[in-house]
Parts: C-alpha cells; sequence; structure tokens
C-alpha cells in the first residue's frame, strides 16, 4: 500500500506531527523484494520504520518511509524443553511475548510490555531487568535493500551488543529484516535477579512464567510514561559504560552512586541517576521535559517539536558531562538532525 504526503503524527510515539513525502506498507517478503528491484516511483532517501518508538523525528522526512507489515508467529521446532519460534517483523513486539508466555514458553518474559516491533527488536538488542533479545535469537530473515535478495544472520553474524547490532553500525540502512528466529524453553529458568522484579514477583505469588510477565508490566506501566498520553520513547539515553578507574574515581566522589559490572570489563553507571543529580527529573522546556519518575525518559507534554526535544537532550548531556565527566549516548535515532 502506497501513500503520498502522509502525517507521522501515528508512526512515532513521541507524537509529533511532521510529514512524510511517500510511506509504503510491505505485506510479503515477494513485493519487499520487487520494490527493492524496482523503487524508482517514490524516491530517496528510504527510511525502515518499526513501531516508531526508538525515534526521534526533528523535521519533514523528505523521502520513502516503509512499514514491515510481515505477520504470523510460527511454532518452528520443539526438541524436549527447547522451542524454535518465529515472529514476522510485523508483529507488535509485546503481542509476541504474550503469546509465548501463554503457551509456556519462556526466555523472552523480562522483555514484556516493551514498546515496538519484532523486526525492530534485534536492530536495538532490546534488553530490560537483566535480559537481552540477544540470549534467544537464533537467526533472523533480511533483504537487502540494494538487491533485494534474501539473507540469513545468525546471532553472531548480528554482532550484538549493549543496546545495538550489526543493523545500527555497519550494516545501518542496508537490510530490511522479515522474520526473526527464537530458541525458548518449555522449563525457563527465571531471571528475577533485579531487587525490583523479585520483590514484585512475590506479592504475585512466587515465581513462574506469568507472574514474571505481570510483574514486569505493573512496574514498568508505575515508572514508564503511557505513550497515549505523553509522547515519549521510552529510554532516551543510554546507561554509560565506564572504565573501572573512572568508576573508582566517581564512586569515591559519589559513594551512593548506583554501578554495576559491565559485560564488557567496564562499570554500568545508571544515567537516570547521573540526570537526577543534575536537577533534570522533572524539569520541563516548554512542553519538551524530563518524567518525573524516569529521567532517562523524554517527554512530549503536547505541543514539543522534534528540535525543542533534541536541544533539550544536548542540555542534558552538557550537564552530566560538565558535572561527572561521562559523555551520554542518545539511545533513539534522531531523523533530520546529523
Amino acid at each position: 500500500m502506497i501513500r503520498k504526503n502522509v502525517s507521522l503524527k501515528s508512526f512515532n510515539t513521541f507524537g509529533l506531527d511532521y510529514k512524510a513525502d511517500c510511506i509504503i506498507t510491505l505485506k510479503s517478503e515477494e513485493s519487499a523484494a520487487a520494490f527493492f528491484r524496482d523503487r524508482e516511483s517514490c524516491g530517496k532517501p528510504l527510511l525502515i520504520l518499526g513501531g516508531g518508538s526508538n525515534v526521534l523525528f526533528t523535521s519533514d522526512f523528505r523521502g520513502t518511509i516503509l512499514l514491515p507489515g510481515f505477520g504470523g508467529i510460527r511454532l518452528e521446532e520443539m526438541n524436549g524443553s527447547d522451542v524454535v519460534v518465529s515472529a514476522g517483523a510485523g508483529v507488535k513486539w509485546d503481542d509476541f511475548v504474550e503469546w509465548c508466555v501463554s503457551r509456556g514458553y519462556g526466555g523472552i518474559e523480562n522483555l514484556s510490555l516493551i514498546p515496538g516491533s519484532v523486526g525492530a527488536a534485534p536492530i536495538q538488542n532490546i534488553g530490560a531487568y537483566g535480559s537481552e533479545i540477544r540470549e534467544t535469537v537464533i537467526k533472523l530473515k533480511a533483504i537487502s535493500i540494494a538487491t533485494g535478495s534474501v539473507t540469513m544472520f545468525s546471532n553472531e553474524q548480528c554482532r550484538f551488543g549493549y543496546r545495538e547490532s550489526v543493523f545500527k553500525n555497519e550494516k545501518k540502512g542496508k537490510f530490511l529484516i522479515t522474520r526473526v528466529y527464537f530458541n525458548l524453553e518449555t522449563n525457563p529458568r527465571l531471571n528475577t535477579s533485579y531487587n525490583l522484579l523479585k520483590e514484585e514477583v512475590e506479592k504475585l505469588g512466587g515465581e513462574s512464567l506469568r507472574n514474571v510477565r505481570d510483574a514486569v508490566i505493573n512496574i514498568r506501566r508505575r515508572k514508564l510514561p503511557d505513550p497515549e498520553i505523553f509522547g515519549n520513547a521510552g529510554s532516551f539515553f543510554k546507561n554509560p559504560v565506564v572504565s573501572l578507574s573512572v568508576a573508582g574515581a566517581l564512586k569515591a566522589d559519589y559513594p551512593s552512586m548506583p554501578a554495576f559490572p559491565d559485560q564488557s570489563g567496564g562499570v554500568k553507571l545508571a544515567g537516570g541517576w547521573l540526570i537526577e543529580q543534575c536537577g533534570w527529573k522533572g524539569k520541563r522546556a516548554g512542553d519538551a521535559g524530563v518524567h518525573d519518575k524516569q529521567a532517562l525518559v523524554l517527554v512530549n507534554h503536547g505541543k514539543a517539536t522534534g528540535k525543542e526535544l533534541y536541544d533539550l537532550s544536548e542540555e542534558i548531556r552538557k550537564s552530566v558531562m560538565e558535572k561527572f565527566g561521562v559523555c551520554l549516548e542518545r539511545e533513539i535515532e534522531v531523523i533530520g538532525i546529523t
């Protein structure tokens, strides 16, 4: 389906009312491959957009936006307690999590209620409460934008990192993900290592797949704003990872600073804590603001522009650098500012 001169307000969770020259919904791999082989009708540049939950538009998009409409969730294989399931890139991520949990397939329950689509999830290597999608992805299918050919990427080839993958780096804008394959378990080891999650699970009656999912949902709903009420894209910034020496020096000056060992060998700091210490939590600059319960989240209180939200993020980054000497990296992708 092709639409011209379309408002983007319903296609981004900040609710920003910019326009795109053209939006195309691709419903099948065949139609996507055909489009990439001959895409002169709607012009360039191209932008692949999932649920719009990880982007900040700062102007109209002078080009074509592609919406992956690939649906379907399938049980591919079962071997003892191990199951392989797949989902089309256009499936809503949380619908997929619910489908799995309702059938007793565990491994992604800690990622409940994260907005966006299945196809966007591995690009960002989404994670929450001690889990990341890279722990369960076996492989994914993608179409080359340059040639229209279909390629399979293994877990290793995705090169997952903290909130990143090969599709955010050297393969950025070069492939359209169509289907993702996951290895889940019917007898999973539940991860309730985060104290807040463990406490919530106990309130619900103890550890079970359903209780972990419900506990994550309860916590996220308490801590994070509903995009239907306040436009936002979840965490705007990544939690910064610093060296052991930098973390040690900061701990000496700020003993209460949260810090956790990172897989890289460094130390992960709580970005929200750093922002809060700089006085930003709950602050507003017009209709662009910082959420009053989670300082990592920037909020559109109604009529903020993308540029105003971007400028606010720059002021936050500057103040954290000045106070702590730590560089905050944006988790969301800014469209329109280079």
